[in-house]
Order: structure tokens, then sequence, then C-alpha cells
């Protein structure tokens, strides 16, 4: 092992399972650093300098207080794409790409207007706004924080999404001239117990994005589902990411609130992890 690599797991073998350790070594190094991947693995001698050590200090201090690395680099990659983070929006995960795809997927043939609420980084809207280049995306975020993060990603991807500055709990805001097509959200799903349970680094993240009370875990998808009613097209869809322990809970909430064609789909780790439902009204025989 190179001397800078054996340096980091000895500052995080007791905080992080092995993999993991192993894993952000080679971010650290190859990404952060600048050192070629080559150099480490056969042994090359490095000096690193001044501002490279005081950066690999800094960061293997903020590892150990179980800041996400995503959050200490500022990025993170979605589907291919650089997304600015920071610990005012979510990180993106590979759950959340699969809800991209599977929105292409049924989509992709057809102009479309989409609305995407609760976007946080940006990184649902702007990938189908650059993957589907006969859709209008907008998308709607109640953080300005969140928000000005989202914009500075649009902007440094070339898409084009329509941003606003929104409370989906506000009547008035919430009023729209125009249907969409598409509504996709991925709401906060994580009760107070789960979070209270949950890895230290996820602790970090916005708890405005995560947190919902055990009472009420889908407080913010009934809202979506009530507002979506007036909001979606004829024949147009709702998509959710949602926690796994509630599909079928999930299923029953949105045949109450008046959906039908409701379709649980699992995740590649055979997780229920989405749901797409039609407002019945817009169903013909």
């Amino acid at each position: 092992m190179h001397p800078i690599t054996n340096h980091i797991h000895q500052a995080l073998r007791n905080l992080y399972p092995p993999e993991e350790v192993r894993a952000l070594a080679r971010i650290i190094c190859v990404d952060m650093l600048g050192i070629r991947a080559i150099d480490l693995y056969v042994g090359k001698d490095i000096t690193l300098l001044p501002s490279q050590q005081a950066e690999l200090d800094e960061t293997l201090s903020r590892l150990a207080k179980y800041e996400p690395i995503q959050y200490i680099r500022g990025i993170e990659e979605f589907r291919g794409r650089p997304f600015r983070v920071n610990p005012h929006v979510l990180i993106p995960r590979p759950e959340t790409a699969e809800l991209v795809d599977l929105i292409i997927a049924d989509n992709a043939r057809q102009p479309c207007r989409i609305l995407d609420i609760g976007t946080g980084s940006g990184c649902i809207a702007i990938t189908l706004d650059l993957e589907m280049p006969e859709a209008t995306v907008d998308a709607w975020e109640v953080s300005g924080h969140a928000l000005a993060v989202a914009i500075d990603n649009n902007a440094d991807l070339g898409a084009h999404v329509g941003f606003a500055l929104r409370d989906m709990f506000d009547e008035e805001a919430v009023h729209t001239q125009a249907p969409y097509h598409v509504i996709v959200s991925n709401p906060p799903y994580v009760t107070e117990t789960e979070l209270a349970a949950a890895d230290p680094n996820i602790r970090w993240e916005p708890r405005l994005a995560l947190h919902v009370p055990d009472d009420n875990p889908l407080l913010y998808y009934r809202r979506i589902a009530r507002i979506g009613r007036s909001l979606l097209a004829d024949g147009g869809r709702l998509y959710f990411e949602i926690n796994q322990a509630y599909g079928q809970r999930m299923a029953r909430m949105l045949e109450g609130e008046g959906y039908a064609h409701i379709r649980l789909v699992r995740d590649t780790y055979g997780n229920e992890r989405f749901v797409v439902a039609t407002p019945f009204t817009y169903i013909y025989a």
C-alpha cells in the first residue's frame, strides 16, 4: 500500500468499513489531490505540496466527523454529470437515477411538460431536461439556499429548467395556468425513528429534505397527490420515489386521493422504491 493511502487507511479504519475506506482513499488521492492512480499502484515516491497536505488533513478531519465526502468535494456524479452539492441539498443517489430512467422510458417519445416538486440540487429536473429535448421542465423548491444550488447546476450543465421558489403547502403559490404531463417528486420520507437510527453521515443532510413525523409519514406525498389532481393534464402521471416500508400504504393513499393505474416499481435491490399513478378522472373507457 502506498504511504499516502496507508495514512488515509490508518486515519479512517476505525470509523468506516474497509471497503468504504478504500473508496474514500481513491477519491481523496485521485479526484481531490490529483494523484494518478497508476502512481499509487506502482508505489511511486510522491511528495505532497503544502496545499495538497493541507487539503488532505482537512479532508480527514471532516471525515472523522462523518461529513459526507460529497459535501467535502462539493460535487456528486448523477448519471454521468457532476452536480454541485452542499449541506443545503440532498446528495443525489443511484435510486433517484432509476426514477429518472423510469420517467424517460415512459415519456421519451412525446413532447411533454414536467414538474419536479422539491428539486433540491436539481438533479432530476436538469437530467430530464438534458435527456428529453422535447420536454419543457419546471421545478419548485421551498428552500432558497437549495434553489441557489439548483440554479448554479442548471447553468453549469447548460440546461434550461424553469426554477421557482415555491412552497407546495401555499395554496396561492401552487396555482398555475399550465397543466403538466408528468409531476415527479422525491420528497422527505425518513421518519423520526429512522433518522435517529441512521448512519451518522446522513445527519449532515438537510432535515427539511429528509424528515417526516412518525405519525404522518405520507405527509408530503398526500399533499402532492392532492395538488396533482389540478396540475396534471389529461392522461398525466405522478411519479414518486418512496420509503420502501410504505409501498402498499402509498398505493392505498393514492387510490383514496382519486388515482388509478397505480404501479409500484422495485429498484435494482428489489425494494418497492417508486410509485406511478394517474388521476382517475383522466382515464377514459
